[in-house]
């Protein structure tokens, strides 16, 4: 959870004040449409770390965001559906004056409960003026079966009744999470997930902005945005939003994974916490081993696969590096094409297959789908990136009589030392971006990708026995 700043202490704190200063009410969808105005015109970012949507997604929700809609945001799982609604808070002001102490977040020149109206009639300009945050104006709902009516909209509090209030006072109201966001924004993941006797209660809230609860009516003209996400109904299976629900969203924009490359590689790189060094050309690999898996007859597609998984591969990638560090007395660990072996074991159960591919009758259905495409894409990486550069001269090292061993226990230097001096690996590792003064590891990493070209181009032969791997003649 984000430390809340505190308000600085030049700000109206009495209701007075804050009209003497001109803070008139305002909308907070008109607060959203002003705020993001004001960065498209002068050339700011609004939605920080998004990857990838900036000529599809960003495009619609930016112009459903000034039209004043609610937003249904329709995509499978792991393409940052809540990551971008997460940023749709950064358009809020940094600091919005509310009435202190009201149960809700209501603006001091314009009350809404009953309770708060009492009190400005009572203290007038004397009302006293708290500030909140724009990270305390964003809540998020998950939506699982057990989401009751009382957790978004609201129910009779027993303790206020106890207390000797009437039943059918309204002040005996306990709001629930979408009255408690006026004035900001309020996000629900997996809104099909939602019983529809639950997304009914929404209606009312969305259209005639009042709360229908146990038997009496409130009428409060709550002012908040309300957006979602869902995945596919064909994937999901699970519900559905209801028709006069998904009536009352203004947009609904549909979201996709990276489309290039480049957009993926530097998701992986901003999402991936790595506990070792990772080069581009393997993040590349990955990236592309992700971008087939997405294009596979093997894999279901309705699920999707995630950048999660992306993100995942690199830092198992990662993991496995530090290992064979420990393991070897390396320093400092960097990742080598050998390492990708451990992806396809350690993230085979976040994909789902078509049938035939991964049931009991064929195991390794799966595997081998996975162990093809990843080295589909070792290939396409050192093709691209080795481009024009003459390899024979490493084939025939090898071949003749400088095998080189490689694994999770051999050091990179030992890989380094098995072959001579060749112009050639200066010129493989300035195109990975390995400089000579640079670890062994870096260098290693960059020769170990050529050699492996050369073997799946069949210019080498690969003998695999436990944890070490021969590239020889």
């Amino acid at each position: 959870m984000s430390i809340v700043p505190n308000a600085p202490s030049d700000l109206p704190r009495t209701a007075g004040e804050l009209r003497a200063a001109g803070y008139a009410p305002r909308g907070v969808k008109a607060e959203l449409r002003e705020n993001l105005l004001t960065a498209l015109r002068a050339g700011t970012d609004p939605w920080p770390g998004i990857v990838g949507f900036d000529r599809t997604v960003l495009p619609q929700l930016e112009r459903a965001i000034l039209a004043g809609h609610d937003i249904v945001l329709l995509g499978e799982r792991g393409q940052g559906k809540t990551r971008l609604l997460r940023t749709l808070g950064g358009l809020l002001d940094e600091w919005t004056p509310v009435i202190e102490g009201a149960e809700i977040g209501e603006h001091p020149l314009d009350p809404i409960t009953p309770e708060s109206r009492r009190r400005a009639a009572e203290l007038g300009d004397a009302l006293p003026v708290a500030w909140r945050h724009r990270t305390e104006r964003y809540a998020e709902k998950l939506a699982t079966p057990d989401t009751s009516v009382g957790d978004l909209i609201g129910d009779v509090d027993p303790v206020k009744v106890a207390e000797g209030r009437s039943l059918g006072d309204p002040e005996t109201i306990h709001f629930g999470l979408v009255p408690r966001s006026h004035r900001g924004i309020v996000a629900i993941n997996e809104l099909p997930d939602l019983a529809e006797r639950i997304q009914v209660a929404l209606l009312n809230v969305m259209e005639e902005r009042d709360i229908q609860i146990r038997g009496y009516t409130l009428r409060l003209p709550l002012d908040v945005l309300l957006v979602a996400t869902a995945n596919p109904e064909d994937y999901t299976n699970r519900g559905r939003i209801i028709t006069p629900l998904k009536d009352r969203f203004g947009a609904e924009v549909r979201t996709h994974y990276p489309l290039e490359i480049p957009d993926e590689v530097d998701l992986i790189r901003q999402e991936a916490d790595l506990v070792a060094e990772v080069g581009d050309h393997l993040f590349e690999v990955i990236a592309r081993f992700v971008r087939h898996l997405r294009e596979s007859p093997a894999v279901d597609q309705r699920s999707g696969v995630s950048a999660r998984f992306a993100v995942a591969a690199a830092e198992t990638v990662a993991a496995a590096a530090l290992r064979r560090a420990a393991l070897t007395g390396e320093s400092p660990a960097v990742a080598r094409p050998v390492d990708l072996e451990s992806v396809p074991g350690v993230l085979r159960g976040k994909l789902e297959f078509e049938a035939g591919y991964d049931d009991d009758a064929d195991q390794d259905g799966a595997g081998e789908v996975l162990t093809h495409l990843l080295r589909r894409s070792v290939a396409e990486t050192a093709r691209g990136r080795l481009a024009g550069v003459d390899l024979r001269s490493l084939a025939a090292a090898v071949t003749d009589g400088h095998p080189v061993v490689t694994g999770e226990r051999v050091p990179a230097q030992d890989l380094l030392t098995a072959l001579p001096e060749l112009p050639v690996l200066h010129e493989v590792a300035g195109r990975l971006g390995a400089e000579p003064g640079d670890a062994p590891g870096r260098i290693a990493s960059a020769v170990e990708l050529a050699l492996e070209m050369l073997y799946l181009t069949r210019k080498l032969a690969k003998d695999t026995e436990d944890d070490r791997t021969v590239y020889g003649s």
